[in-house]
């Protein structure tokens, strides 16, 4: 049999859906390793769906998305921002995630440079290395509260550089970043030319802090990805957005066209219920959040287990180096194996999580303590 590109040979396993298999295939296990909101997705949002449905609208939809789902993403984004989004900025994905790999496709030729955050999300390396790109991680340090510096990025752009990866907030942190810091981070990539592609998955999640997107500061540059997997718990429905600069209109169009054509209208319908009606699904989810994370950084604290104080998303970044001996991968499975409770290994997010985990808030609260209880004490 032939071979296959050896790229793809290359990419990494994800961790978090190895572990998360595992789980659902251990019997009565708490599963606190992956992001699935467990709230039911409200009822107005499923009736718009069926609707759609009901029409009969069923063909192809423009490759950029139907224009009310423009104008809603355009008009939420811009207000949560506090600035002007034109809807024709606006582009219709197949959830975050293949805006992402949109995203990077324009931009970015074989061997091009990524900074990317570590720890950070997988995909985004997993990504850039599907379009030939070569991902360079710039590392988060816990004596810097997880966020990035820019001494540690002016050392480690080059000639090949292209394009800078930001998350806020953070999967697997929960950081978010500050106004200035933000701001920094945008003069960085204006020093350097670089496209910047901001991954607000978890913008509508913030606690006591506001969310900053790098777009307040720069529309020429800044591509945003934005998603209602987590915001209105739609994550099988596959409903994200682009962000684009000005001008990029017929090279996304080029490139969707060539990946999936279009996203199903009965999704988008669904999306603009959901953004354009009430907001009681976020509000609950964020107090339910917001709570689930102070009881259960009770817990660690009782358990003498540093961690890191999530001002975000709903996870929490835990340090559990004390029990896991040098390899946190290995720890995680026999942890699920003795104890029936499934964490992420923070090496799922790169080298900088070794000794750490990422907990996930969306779970009930019985369950959440029940496995957060059963960590080793330090």
């Amino acid at each position: 049999m032939p071979s296959i590109a050896a790229h793809i040979e290359q990419l990494p396993s994800n961790q978090i859906r190895e572990i998360t298999q595992a789980a659902w295939a251990t019997p009565n296990a708490i599963v606190l390793s992956i992001g699935e909101p467990a709230f039911p997705v409200p009822r107005h949002i499923l009736d718009a769906g069926i609707a759609a449905l009901d029409r009969d609208e069923t063909n192809y939809t423009p490759n950029e998305g139907i224009a009310p789902l423009r104008r809603s993403f355009a008009e939420w984004f811009g207000d949560r921002n506090r600035i002007e989004v034109d809807p024709a900025r606006v582009y219709v994905t197949a959830g975050a995630q293949q805006g992402l790999h949109l995203a990077m496709s324009m931009l970015l030729d074989a061997g091009d440079e990524v900074l990317m955050p570590n720890p950070g999300y997988p995909t985004f390396t997993m990504t850039a290395q599907l379009v030939h790109a070569r991902p360079v991680s710039y590392p988060l340090h816990p004596e810097n509260k997880f966020q990035p510096r820019i001494s540690d990025l002016e050392e480690l752009v080059g000639s090949r550089t292209r394009l800078l990866v930001l998350n806020s907030p953070s999967n697997p942190l929960g950081a978010v970043f500050s106004e200035e810091l933000t701001s920094d981070l945008v003069d960085f990539a204006e020093r350097h030319d670089l496209w910047i592609l901001s991954d607000e998955c978890y913008e509508a999640f913030t606690y006591g802090v506001p969310h900053v997107s790098p777009a307040r500061f720069d529309a020429t540059r800044v591509l945003t990805s934005l998603t209602l997997s987590k915001t209105f718990g739609l994550t099988g429905l596959r409903i994200g957005a682009l962000v684009l600069p000005a001008g990029l209109g017929s090279e996304f169009n080029a490139v969707m066209e060539s990946i999936v054509s279009c996203v199903g209208a009965s999704p988008q319908y669904a999306a603009v219920a959901a953004l354009t009606g009430p907001t009681d699904y976020v509000e609950t989810a964020a107090h339910h959040y917001r709570s689930n994370r102070d009881a259960a950084t009770a817990v660690l604290s009782s358990l003498n287990i540093p961690y890191l104080e999530a001002q975000g998303a709903f996870y929490l970044w835990a340090d559990v180096s004390h029990a896991t001996g040098g390899d946190v991968r290995t720890w995680v499975r026999s942890f699920l194996a003795e104890q029936g409770v499934a964490v992420a290994p923070g090496t799922a997010f790169g080298s900088q999580g070794e000794g750490w985990i990422r907990i996930a808030l969306c779970t009930d609260r019985e369950s959440l303590l029940t496995g957060v209880n059963r960590l080793p004490k330090r």
